[in-house]
């Protein structure tokens, strides 16, 4: 593995972070800034605007960078945002600091995921991007349970202050093992016309809807297991620790079935979350099946996810392609947004804790056939609309030999 992966995996690590852990520390953040529990929620919701905001946005004004550069001042941009949250004296300075921190999330992972396919030869493309994505899988097994418990036995802002010291962990790696040739000349113009492609805007549209499955049912993960699985909460984070452990080891296996079978692992993989949901909601009331289904769920849900982000950068066949993959990662927010909804008007309708499962699987299914359309259009290299010059086609990635 070229170390560089490492470094952007420690990133990736760093922001999952960051933006969870948030969650377990709400009563201590309230406490110490004097104000409710709801007030400080709402910081997660500030971190999502600072992540739409970021991702086109910092992608663009990078363009004229390269890629070591770019990443380089994303993650300057992420140790200074955590640093003023842990020093904040104020909730209004605190929220600031958080959209500061969220600023940086999608363009990373955008940028990052065209410099990872760069380290490698081109088979193993998605391979690259899965092990930058476990970091972020990883982040919800080790880093927001010890960040909470550090949080209630110390305090919360000596863990934002670790999360910028492993921001600048993630410097020190980029500028000694990320190459300076880790991408392609790019430019705005160009990166903006892979948006006429019918693909790239199937594939976005694959992310949204897909994968709004998955937060349709995690949204309401804890009720799901107490309420309809008998669960008893204090078993409820150690379940999804294994849901976390699950998503991981599904990350990885994910790049490896990417790259041999390509979208139709895509295709397939949705159905196969589907029928995980279908079962899931006959079975949701036996608690052994309830844990083994979830931690199912997660692994066939995160396997697809390295494979949309590298089919997104294939299919804007123009060099870079960063802003496209940065544009997946705010379609990964709508999503995230759009199933919380679905999932939460099916549960105010008074049709019970199933039915974010029924909903997912709607979702799911659908995403199926926008994965298949995405692979037939893919194959006949259809813009949406005639391009003001020829596309560019250019290789899915290039071995870069003195990164190995």
């Amino acid at each position: 593995m070229p170390r560089a992966l490492l470094a952007l995996a420690i990133g990736a690590f760093g922001i999952g972070t960051t933006e969870f852990v948030v969650m377990g520390m709400l009563p201590d953040i309230a406490a110490g800034l004097d104000v409710s529990v709801p007030a400080v929620g709402l910081l997660i919701s500030a971190y999502a605007i600072g992540v739409v905001i970021g991702a086109p946005t910092l992608t663009a004004l990078g363009l004229r960078f390269t890629p070591r550069q770019t990443l380089v001042a994303l993650m300057v941009v992420f140790v200074v945002g955590n640093a003023l949250a842990a020093l904040a004296p104020t909730y209004g300075t605190l929220a600031a600091a958080r959209v500061l921190t969220a600023l940086s999330h999608g363009s990373f992972f955008g940028v990052g995921a065209v410099a990872a396919r760069r380290l490698v030869p081109p088979e193993r493309a998605t391979q690259a991007i899965s092990l930058m994505i476990t970091g972020l899988t990883l982040a919800n097994v080790i880093g927001v349970p010890l960040g909470t418990f550090i949080a209630q036995q110390t305090s919360w802002r000596l863990v934002l202050g670790g999360i910028a010291l492993i921001g600048l962990l993630t410097i020190a790696g980029l500028l000694a093992w990320m190459p300076d040739d880790a991408g392609e000349p790019a430019d705005l113009r160009g990166e903006l016309r892979a948006f006429r492609r019918a693909q790239v805007w199937l594939v976005l549209g694959l992310t949204m809807v897909g994968f709004a499955a998955m937060f349709a049912v995690y949204s309401y993960v804890s009720p799901i297991l107490t309420e309809l699985g008998g669960i008893p909460v204090g078993w409820v984070t150690p379940v999804l620790g294994l849901f976390g452990v699950g998503t991981t080891v599904g990350t990885l296996a994910g790049g490896r079935l990417g790259d041999r079978y390509g979208f139709s692992f895509v295709a397939v993989g949705m159905v196969g979350v589907a029928a995980v949901l279908v079962a899931f909601a006959f079975l949701a009331r036996t608690p052994v099946a309830a844990v083994a289904l979830l931690v199912l769920f997660g692994t066939v849900a995160f396997s697809l996810g390295p494979v949309v982000q590298n089919g997104v950068i294939e299919a804007a066949r123009v060099p870079g392609g960063s802003l496209v993959s940065a544009a997946n990662q705010g379609a990964f927010n709508v999503a995230n947004a759009l199933g919380a909804a679905l999932g939460a008007v099916v549960i105010s309708a008074g049709l019970g804790y199933t039915a974010p499962m029924w909903v997912g699987a709607v979702l799911a299914l659908a995403g199926a056939g926008i994965a298949v359309l995405a692979r037939r259009v893919g194959s006949r290299g259809a813009p949406l609309e005639a391009a003001e010059g020829p596309d560019v086609d250019v290789p899915s990635a290039a071995p870069l030999r003195d990164a190995a």
